[in-house]
């Protein structure tokens, strides 16, 4: 602490300073003539260099260093991480709780923007086979588009607010989102590099906290939440390229440790006989089972779409993440997918390929 180092150099100071004014006092007394008024010279001298170390060497009188309190440090802690930022030293337990606020510890209030599915810039994107003639049994084929490039960029970008805390049940709330998807014919100069395909889905989320006494499992497994929600997605073209579909779905979720498990139930809601894409869930599958695994400032995800009648379509996509630099884990971060199977996008609904795309993660927040 700075006050006692101060306090020991004065000190050091006097004594060098002590004999000095010490050598100058005793001169004076040695001039008194008168033996008793000497030696009470001399004592008052003593009596007055002892008073000034005693002084000296006293503990100075500080005014206390404030220490968090219990109740502070906690949301000094909270304000610093930033929700469903996983891979950054956080266990998936304290990241799914802050991600989707499960605690009364976690709220954020409501209509405050946060990043939703990750967000990333993939310049490189390059798929085994590009659909140039998209087709559905409603709306027929397009001309083929050969000047399209298998190598493409793909990007996502995906946000949401929560728009009612406490909603019904005790910590359940109301969660609003929107997600678009986009791929980009990035290096393709010679057509002015257009957007191929983007897809646009605004999302109702209602997330319900398991209570503590009903989340443990076996297998040191906890049961974390319950969702429900109510989706749109079309990719805004007409015509041929008109691709949509809307649908109710219930999820839940589960963790232990590292590791994460998210299950989700789609239930297509029924349009009318003008449908653009009738068979879409017999391709894409109404299940989706996500698997989550943090392995310290990575991130790893698996998912596998299916339907539940034929597990011979859907498809499988692998997500991973890094930091670009090690001590900032909070900040770029490298990213790649893997895709396999059918509905990269709507619009290659019914379309197989396999695809690979590099790039870098866009914020979080």
């Amino acid at each position: 602490m700075p006050l006692p180092r101060h306090r020991d150099l004065l000190a050091a100071a006097s004594l060098v300073l002590l004999p000095t004014l010490s050598s100058a006092s005793a001169a004076d007394c040695a001039a008194l003539e008168d033996d008793a008024q000497r030696l009470a010279c001399y004592d008052r001298l003593f009596r007055q260099a002892a008073a000034r170390n005693e002084a000296l060497a006293a503990p100075a009188a500080t005014a206390p260093v404030p220490v968090p309190t219990q109740a502070a440090a906690p949301a000094v802690e909270r304000d610093a991480v930033t929700p469903g930022r996983s891979g950054q030293g956080l266990a998936l337990t304290e990241a799914m709780s802050q991600f989707w606020e499960l605690t009364p510890a976690d709220k954020r209030g409501t209509f405050v923007v946060r990043t939703y599915l990750p967000n990333f810039f993939l310049p490189l994107h390059r798929t085994s086979g590009l659909n140039r003639a998209p087709s559905s049994p409603t709306r027929g084929a397009v001309p083929a588009r050969d000047s399209d490039r298998s190598t493409e960029a793909k990007l996502r970008i995906s946000l949401r607010a929560k728009v009612a805390e406490g909603l019904l049940l005790p910590d359940a709330d109301l969660w609003l989102a929107y997600t678009q998807r986009s791929l980009w014919q990035l290096w393709n100069r010679e057509d002015s590099s257009p957007f191929r395909s983007t897809d646009h889905e605004p999302e109702a989320i209602y997330v319900v906290p398991v209570p503590q006494g009903l989340g443990e499992l076996p297998g040191s497994w906890r049961w974390r939440m319950v969702q429900l929600g109510l989706a749109h997605q079309s990719n805004g073209q007409n015509g041929a390229l008109s691709r949509s579909w809307n649908r109710v779905y219930f999820g839940t979720a589960a963790e232990r440790g590292d590791f994460g498990l998210q299950l989700r139930l789609n239930r297509r809601l029924r349009e009318s006989g003008d449908d653009d894409n009738p068979d879409l869930t017999r391709y894409i599958g109404n299940a989706e089972l996500t698997a989550s695994w943090f392995p310290g400032s990575s991130t790893m995800q698996l998912a596998w779409r299916t339907h539940l009648r034929d597990l011979s379509r859907g498809s499988l996509q692998l997500d991973w993440t890094h930091p670009v630099w090690r001590d900032h884990p909070e900040g770029l971060r490298w990213y790649v997918q893997l895709f396999t199977g059918y509905g990269e996008t709507l619009l290659d609904y019914n379309h197989r390929q396999t695809s690979l795309g590099v790039g870098l993660s866009l914020f979080s927040f």
